[in-house]
């Protein structure tokens, strides 16, 4: 059961795989610029296949798991267990480890591999296309550290993050002084270093200017954050998700987007478990006799019903500020009464 599981899943993900790929890769075309050309966009697009997979795996697993329990079910094998001993249960079990191995394939995948390479994709293809246009490489971003407030005009993959504006609030959250470098970057004890600093502050009094050539700053924010902050939620592992969300509320800021992410992504990942023991309920009626058609169509349905309810569900949530963690288990909660309900129905 577990090899047939696992093939006709992995014969269903590469097959998943080409489409997405394929449609990645069309997509990309109408983006090709400066060195961004077609060999480019064949690696870009190779690169972002092992995030796909993650995304993917639930309905692979789905699918995959209705095609081998259902032609193991139409040879009356299934049938066999069951009259040599096997209850439902038992049966449920050994489906549920497979969908455990499932579940540690996923997320490794997720971890430490997709988010990575999803990552080094996208700063390939921004330094394709930009490379000979300094003022496009980098991104301009807001970070907070406290009563600090940072805006950042251009920061590249080696943290030169160029002119720097510092914001200084009081304890009663009026402005108490303004700052700006010329050039700024962090060194290898995360130290701010800013070139030709000007700072205006705020007194009772009146207003004070000074100016440093070269001035030393402490803040909690070091590269790894500041880099986190620059990256898209879905090219953030688990970890860095955990991390930028901690910074988040630390400095209370809206962490909603991330957490989102967050919980969606291990909701995702446990419902790789939860799909072979729903498609183990399916092949014991109706599906038991149908053909590869019928099993492949019933999968697509359930497998796109999960998919835009979990879509729907995770941007709606943060619009309409939903508990991020409600919102992004319902769907996988429902599969589960689902599986549970169908089990129970089997005599």
């Amino acid at each position: 059961m577990m090899r047939t599981i696992l093939a006709m899943t992995a014969l269903v993900l590469v097959v998943l795989l080409a489409l997405a790929g394929l449609f990645e890769f069309i997509a990309e075309l109408d983006d090709t610029q400066g060195d961004y050309q077609t060999p480019r966009v064949i690696l870009y697009t190779a690169l972002r296949l092992p995030q796909l997979a993650f995304e993917m795996l639930p309905v692979a697993a789905l699918i995959g798991s209705l095609l081998g329990l259902g032609a193991l079910a139409a040879n009356s094998e299934i049938i066999v267990m069951r009259a040599a001993g096997l209850s439902i249960k038992k049966l449920s079990a050994m489906v549920a480890v497979t969908g455990f191995v499932l579940l540690v394939f996923t997320a490794l995948l997720g971890e430490f591999i997709g988010p990575p390479l999803d990552y080094f994709a996208r700063n390939m293809r921004m330094d394709a296309r930009y490379q000979k246009d300094d003022a496009r490489l980098g991104n301009a971003t807001w970070v907070r550290d406290g009563p600090v407030v940072l805006h950042l005009e251009r920061v590249s993959s080696e943290f030169e993050f160029g002119r720097i504006y510092l914001f200084r609030f009081d304890d009663d959250h009026g402005l108490a002084s303004i700052a700006k470098a010329e050039n700024s970057g962090i060194d290898k004890d995360d130290r701010w270093i800013l070139e030709n600093l000007r700072e205006t502050r705020f007194r009772d009094d009146g207003v004070q200017v000074v100016a440093s050539s070269v001035a030393v700053e402490s803040f909690d924010i070091n590269a790894e954050v500041l880099g986190i902050s620059l990256v898209k939620p879905q090219s953030l592992s688990g970890r860095g998700l955990l991390s930028y969300v901690a910074y988040l509320k630390r400095n209370s800021l809206d962490a909603r987007r991330y957490e989102t992410e967050l919980w969606y992504r291990v909701a995702r990942t446990a419902t790789v478990i939860i799909m072979p023991i729903l498609a183990l309920a399916f092949v014991f009626g109706s599906l038991r006799t149908s053909g590869s058609g019928g099993r492949l169509m019933i999968g697509v349905v359930i497998g796109l019903a999960y998919y835009l309810a979990s879509e729907m569900l995770a941007n709606s949530g943060q619009i309409f500020n939903f508990d991020p963690a409600v919102i992004a288990w319902l769907p996988s909660a429902m599969l589960a009464v689902v599986t549970i309900y169908a089990l129970n129905r089997i005599r």
